[in-house]
């Protein structure tokens, strides 16, 4: 069976996971703990960071955008990726947007300082990183906003990609209850419609022992 080594709160892992329900590939999850560093995880990437896959072959994959272009690649079915060239760009440049930009300035700010660091043990959250998030989400809200409002997906006609990951690192700050919808309506009617999509579901069942999600996490019309 394709096996999945993920963490919760990781949105590449989220993504992954997301993607793969898309396309309807059957797959079994372990859950890690990167900063564990498990011998077995490391053996598959000596990085210790998840995701990893491990499809039925052998083969092992990691790197979460790596692994959905190997997907798209290899299970064309329910593309994720559109097939003209220049919205594939497009699609591909709000990727590397909510991967890099977003996952820096929020993701990383908000999920890695507040929760992450808490279960590890190890360093003390930066103050001064908490508020640098809590500042820039509202900044990508609003331009998840501006284009919900130009296009039906993110990155055009299509679910895709772009909006997976989007909604992937959109989650994770949601379980800790730092995304101010009331601010953007736009972002918010967007992310009902993925809350919605059975993709999801499982997303919305996360529970971290010993950090429940805020109420209105699974909550379809929240």
């Amino acid at each position: 069976m394709r096996m999945l080594h993920h963490f919760w709160l990781s949105a590449a892992s989220r993504k992954v996971r997301i993607a793969l329900r898309e396309k309807d590939i059957p797959f079994e999850t372990t859950l890690e703990k990167p900063w564990e560093r498990r011998p077995e995880l490391l053996a598959l990437n000596p990085s210790g960071e998840v995701p990893v896959l491990v499809e039925p072959q052998g083969i092992v994959l990691s790197d979460g955008q790596a692994i959905c272009e190997f997907l798209e690649e290899v299970y064309p079915q329910r593309p994720l990726l559109p097939r003209d060239p220049r919205s594939r760009a497009e699609v591909r440049r709000l990727v590397g947007w909510f991967d890099g930009k977003f996952g820096r300035e929020v993701t990383d700010a908000l999920v890695g300082e507040k929760l992450i660091k808490r279960m590890t043990r190890r360093e003390t959250p930066n103050s001064a990183l908490i508020r640098l998030g809590l500042s820039q989400i509202r900044f990508h809200l609003a331009y998840i906003g501006e284009l919900a409002e130009r296009r039906r997906w993110l990155g055009g006609d299509e679910f895709s990609l772009a909006d997976i990951t989007a909604a992937a690192h959109l989650s994770a700050v949601d379980y800790i209850g730092d995304v101010p919808w009331a601010d953007c309506e736009p972002a918010k009617d967007w992310y009902a419609r993925i809350k919605s999509r059975p993709s999801f579901r499982p997303i919305l069942a996360d529970h971290v022992p010993g950090a429940p999600p805020p109420a209105h996490y699974a909550d379809l019309d929240f």
